[in-house]
């Protein structure tokens, strides 16, 4: 499949399950800039069927390169992320999975089996990344427990296998062009912005500033019925060249860590 044509996939999806997101890129776009993508993320489990190797593959069909390795301790995660080898105009993509081995039996065993009611074709093809929750319906009940061991692990329980954000590149837009300019608009617009670690992750000292909205509240089907739930959420980041005057590439462990809270639920 062609890299166009797998962003596009992945696109309609999330902007289907999260209206909000189209809206965000219309606010941007009727203002006459132009909204680059810096980066799309996924969630998966360390399981071999679906790990990051896994899902990474239809990216690598695509041209795509690993770049580097990333290790978080408090949500027990590790991610890589990929760059194309020769289109560098491309977004970057990052995958991070659970390590399974680290939680509670019973969390293992509800990552497992709803691994293995996967259909054997998705587990064998590259279309994997583009099927959401291909399991039955799931159960709030369970969303909750596993919520109360790591969020991650529930959100993916539900959302499955989709793009869990993609990134605006700061760097492209020519009127809101800082991270502080970003966030007062999208206030101002009525989008919440993840204050976990400061409303602004990193600095231009590390070279990447981030921000992010909260993830949609959608409706979800569950066994117990329709339930509110976070969907997905758009990021923004901002980078910053070296010493040397190269753009930094890659991602800072301890800024990702707190975006990934933007899919947090509080009632």
């Amino acid at each position: 499949m062609k890299h166009q044509d797998i962003f596009s996939k992945l696109w309609a999806d999330y902007t289907k399950l999260n209206p909000s997101v189209q809206k965000v890129y219309d606010l941007f776009t009727n203002l006459g800039e132009t909204v680059e993508n810096d980066h799309i993320a996924f969630r998966t489990f360390n399981d071999k069927r679906v790990n990051i190797d896994k899902l990474a593959k239809v990216f690598i069909n695509a041209g795509y390169e690993e770049k580097a390795n990333y290790y978080f301790e408090e949500k027990h995660l590790v991610a890589k992320h990929y760059e194309h080898k020769t289109e560098k105009f491309l977004p970057r993509v990052f995958i991070s999975e659970l390590i399974l081995e680290k939680f509670s039996n019973y969390l293992k065993e509800v990552a497992i089996k709803t691994i293995d009611s996967i259909p054997v074709e998705l587990l064998n093809g590259d279309e994997l990344i583009f099927s959401g929750s291909s399991w039955s319906v799931p159960s709030f009940k369970i969303y909750e427990k596993l919520k109360s061991e790591s969020e991650y692990a529930g959100w993916l329980y539900v959302m499955g296998f989709r793009a869990n954000h993609f990134t605006v590149n700061v760097n492209a837009l020519k009127q809101i062009n800082t991270m502080e300019k970003v966030n007062s608009f999208l206030k101002n617009n009525g989008y919440k912005i993840n204050a976990v670690g400061g409303e602004i992750k990193g600095s231009p000292s590390e070279l990447l500033e981030q921000s992010s909205i909260m993830s949609e509240i959608i409706k979800v089907k569950f066994e117990e019925g329709e339930k509110e739930f976070p969907g997905c959420f758009y990021e923004f980041a901002k980078r910053y060249p070296d010493k040397n005057g190269t753009l930094f590439s890659g991602f800072i462990a301890n800024s990702a860590n707190k975006i990934f809270e933007s899919t947090n639920f509080k009632k």
